[in-house]
């Protein structure tokens, strides 16, 4: 048993060094890094803090570039080269539409159903200008942050009893399909930047 013909050489697939490289990505310092800020709610600052103390030195994005994409209500406050999501407002596509569809369908409940949590057709419409904002963001992340090192957004905080559990976690799933490693804040409103010192 203890022969040469007996020994089995393992290499690894493609899958597991992948897997591997996945692992350690926070191990190494990743030189000429993107860190994409998607500052989607005001929350005191706290998703524009937390990115930038990720790039000060004896951290693994130290020196990143950071891009920030937010939104305006003014579009004269805009300056023309930075507009990215004026049209988050927008109907999301067909596609990302049944996506999401699929995605919710294991929790879906009829409007009688006394079970917590589950999604029925009157939240689905009641919430359904929000549904459709998380699915638009979630089309622009794709389009825009798909090659960053590191996706930072806004963690959309919903109105406890007006969203079920399942129907906010699949917001946040959809949000976050595709992406590179992302890190969803959340702040209290409460400012943690100062502007004059």
């Amino acid at each position: 048993m203890g022969s040469a013909e007996s020994f089995i050489s393992r290499r690894p697939t493609a899958a597991q060094r992948e897997l591997v490289a996945s692992i350690s990505r926070f191990q190494r310092k990743i030189k000429g890094a993107t860190i994409d800020v998607w500052w989607l709610y005001d929350d005191g600052g706290l998703t524009l803090l937390v990115p930038h103390l990720l790039t000060v030195p004896k951290s693994y994005l130290e020196g990143a570039r950071m891009r920030v994409f937010t939104i305006s209500t003014s579009s004269t406050t805009m300056e023309q080269e930075q507009r990215v999501i004026p049209d988050i407002g927008r109907k999301p596509k067909a596609q990302t539409q049944a996506e999401f569809q699929r995605l919710i369908e294991p929790f879906r409940a009829a409007d009688g159903d006394e079970r917590e949590g589950l999604i029925t057709d009157s939240e689905l419409a009641a919430q359904k200008e929000k549904t459709y904002r998380q699915l638009r963001c979630a089309e622009l992340l794709r389009e825009h942050s798909c090659d960053a090192d590191l996706v930072v957004l806004t963690l959309p905080v919903p109105r406890k009893g007006l969203v079920s559990s399942c129907l906010y976690m699949a917001w946040l799933d959809i949000m976050t399909k595709e992406l590179p490693p992302t890190l969803m804040i959340r702040g209290n409103q409460t400012s943690v930047l100062t502007f004059y010192s």
